[in-house]
């Protein structure tokens, strides 16, 4: 595929979710052959959403990192994808189910960086990764599936269609505790507790992922930089709030956020 085709692809994505359209798995009938080729979809889309002012990426959102999530995506591996300037949001924060295709909330322990980490030759080890994280906060990623079958999902058509990110809910920043593995997060839905998972469910550690995403951008050329937010994946599987309600995910150690749903 040409970069031509790329960008035309993405202005493509762009108008599927201006209008609307329903999540149906396209990798194959746009030639997107390989994980190579998705990611490159999806940089041409990011760039068609900054074209659109949807603000330049800070940061990056990692899913599938738990097997809770991989089961119910049926697809065995992480996924990165950016997060945009304009989708991020303080705790508290009102998101509106008339404007998504089927809005899915994901309950998350978020890092900040702290030193750029920028493409070299070499991998970067866990320690390194470690030691660039300045700060942690509970968060809530908001995706949308856009109503998607999940039997016909496949790998590419999800990396392409940024990893389904609209957004990010933040809590307060912390210092990151000693061990991130053992904290526990518990998600209430006006205020009854609705299910619990902790830092280790995804990939064994918070940090796991992250190195993972490191090494990922480093293969492709790019890195974190100093500032940037990093998702590292759901706790619990996704919810889908059909109703008005308030979500919020406390996470012991860390602190907590809140998100409203609205009609």
């Amino acid at each position: 595929m040409t970069e031509t085709n790329f960008d035309n692809l993405g202005k493509w994505l762009c108008d599927q979710h201006r209008d609307g359209a329903r999540f149906v798995p396209f990798a194959r009938d746009h030639g997107i052959a390989s994980l190579d080729d998705a990611y490159a979809a999806q940089a041409a889309f990011v760039a068609a959403m900054q074209s659109a002012n949807m603000g330049c990426p800070v940061g990056w959102k990692i899913g599938l990192t738990s097997a809770r999530m991989q089961a119910m995506c049926g697809i065995d591996q992480p996924v990165a994808g950016a997060v945009l300037a304009t989708r991020l949001h303080a705790s508290g924060a009102e998101m509106r189910l008339g404007a998504h295709g089927r809005l899915g909330l994901e309950f998350e322990i978020c890092v900040r960086i702290g030193l750029d980490l920028p493409a070299r030759p070499e991998p970067y080890s866990a320690t390194e990764v470690a030691q660039a994280v300045d700060a942690v906060a509970a968060a809530v990623e908001v995706v949308d599936d856009r109503n998607c079958d999940y039997v016909a999902l496949d790998v590419q058509s999800l990396i392409a269609d940024n990893s389904w990110n609209a957004g990010v809910v933040l809590g307060d920043w912390v210092l990151m505790p000693r061990d991130l593995t053992d904290c526990k997060g518990v998600v209430s839905r006006n205020a009854e507790e609705i299910d619990s998972g902790y830092g280790r469910d995804v990939l064994g550690g918070p940090l796991v992922p992250l190195e993972w995403l490191v090494n990922h951008l480093r293969a492709r050329g790019t890195g974190l930089r100093r500032g940037d937010i990093v998702m590292t994946g759901s706790l619990i599987p996704t919810q889908f709030p059909k109703d008005a309600c308030e979500y919020r995910f406390d996470v012991a150690g860390i602190g907590a956020v809140a998100i409203f749903i609205v009609p």
